[in-house]
């Protein structure tokens, strides 16, 4: 089941879940090759997103599926656009305002977006490859809410997308309820390990490395 098929209380727990995580823990937990390229960040400090994909393709310096999308996308999902990492405005203060109309929750963009200032105001959730004042044109749209590959990772409608400070992951639908799993047990391990730190231990120790200390 995707996370767009579920429940709203269920991807309401997933997100909440995610953030508790980070995405981070989450890409270690997955065992997948899950990370967007890493300079794909957010635009504003302390933007965090969580929940399913709505994937779509734009061509360079042409934001025309991006609107398209807006009439289909489903509520609650992050947009997720790859646009061949051509960096212009695909994005701006307009289509935020009618992203959070529609019930968008985030915008993931290889490409650029302008109006900053705007969109940190309204602490929409950005992560984009570049920011740019250059505007585009609306003459094609190769593709809207199709699988496609973004920045080298597949992503589907409904996958998991969780974005933060760290970067961005997408992981399967089918993957994300074992992702979370297995991050909260991970996270549990390293609140103990932190807390043995606090009281002295040594990561070689903690880690099994200290076979290290007679190498240095």
């Amino acid at each position: 089941m995707s996370l767009a098929s579920a429940s709203p209380a269920s991807t309401a727990d997933f997100a909440a879940r995610a953030r508790a995580l980070g995405s981070s823990t989450l890409y270690e937990a997955s065992g997948l090759p899950c990370a967007v390229d890493p300079l794909v960040r957010t635009i504003w400090s302390g933007a965090f997103v969580a929940g399913p994909a709505y994937p779509l393709v734009c061509s360079p310096g042409d934001n025309l599926a991006i609107h398209i999308a807006m009439e289909r996308v489903p509520r609650g999902s992050v947009l997720v656009v790859g646009t061949g990492n051509f960096v212009a405005g695909y994005w701006g203060e307009v289509l935020t305002v009618a992203a959070e109309a529609a019930g968008v929750v985030g915008l993931v963009i290889d490409g650029g977006v302008r109006d900053v200032a705007a969109i940190a105001a309204r602490r929409f959730p950005v992560f984009a490859r570049g920011i740019s004042v250059r505007g585009t044109v609306k003459a094609s749209a190769p593709s809207v809410g199709a699988p496609t590959i973004f920045t080298g990772v597949p992503v589907a409608e409904g996958d998991l997308v969780v974005a933060d400070d760290d970067g961005v992951i997408i992981v399967p639908a089918t993957e994300a309820g074992r992702t979370i799993a297995v991050g909260e047990v991970r996270a549990a391990k390293e609140a103990i390990m932190m807390q043995q730190l606090a009281q002295g231990a040594s990561t070689l120790e903690l880690m099994g490395l200290t076979e290290w200390r007679t190498h240095a």
